[in-house]
């Protein structure tokens, strides 16, 4: 198979190296810096109260994860115009499912304006308890972990067919590619099993589902940056040099 790269290819290749990272960096930054450190575990009133005194970092955190979705479009755009040459087909694909996972992740910032709407105190709330206000408030924020795990398995069946399609052609180490197929299929095994068995994160960390295919498109991110696509010509595809 031949595999001669285009500009547009290598113009993508650097756009899908730039968001691959930024998007991570964004979404990182969101849930671990500004997120998590409202949330007080099995305190729905104090959750409420951090709200309530955070409310700029809860909307920025709803900024940022608005950013993730339009990054993780424009991650996908360039990935489809750098694989769609391998197979067209299974190009769309991808682009397709992690774009679902894009519009699924949507969900969370919507879920966070929620919650803050329930503790605005506006005068036709206040026909509820307090309390039950905070507690359904808590209840909603605990959904965005819902809204995740129910985009995993579009995210890695989107990750997997990009994995084998870089593998199929050449454009990064196969030992790399061969890393992505495996990490990502691992990542949708694991998504499915734990949508029908919830306890089976007591079995397997919750961190271990995904981990190894956000390390493989890092690495990927890194290496189309530093390297970029690299040209294989059809005898080296048919001897598995690399």
């Amino acid at each position: 198979m031949t595999t001669a790269i285009d500009n547009s290819q290598r113009v993508a290749a650097r756009i899908a190296g730039w968001s691959g990272l930024l998007t991570f960096a964004i979404v990182v930054f969101g849930n671990y810096v500004l997120l998590n450190p409202l949330f007080v575990a099995g305190d729905a009133a104090a959750t409420a109260q951090n709200i309530v005194a955070h409310q700029t970092q809860l909307r920025l955190t709803v900024v940022c994860f608005l950013t993730y979705s339009l990054g993780v479009v424009v991650l996908l755009s360039a990935l489809y115009i750098i694989l769609k040459p391998v197979n067209r087909g299974l190009a769309l694909a991808g682009a397709l499912f992690r774009l679902v996972f894009a519009f699924l992740w949507l969900l969370s910032p919507l879920n966070l304006l929620s919650a803050l709407r329930l503790l605005s105190n506006a005068k036709y709330l206040q026909v509820f308890e307090n309390d039950r206000l905070q507690a359904l408030a808590r209840s909603i924020l605990g959904a965005g972990f819902d809204d995740y795990y129910l985009g995993l398995p579009f995210f890695g069946l989107a990750a997997t067919l990009c994995a084998w399609l870089w593998l199929k052609s050449g454009y990064i180490p196969r030992g790399l590619s061969i890393f992505g197929v495996i990490a990502s299929a691992w990542c949708v095994f694991c998504a499915f099993v734990y949508l029908i068995f919830p306890t089976f994160n007591k079995i397997v960390n919750d961190y271990i589902f995904d981990t190894p295919m956000a390390l493989f498109e890092l690495t990927v991110s890194v290496w189309l940056l530093v390297k970029g696509l690299r040209s294989v010509t059809p005898d080296q595809t048919q001897t598995g040099v690399r």
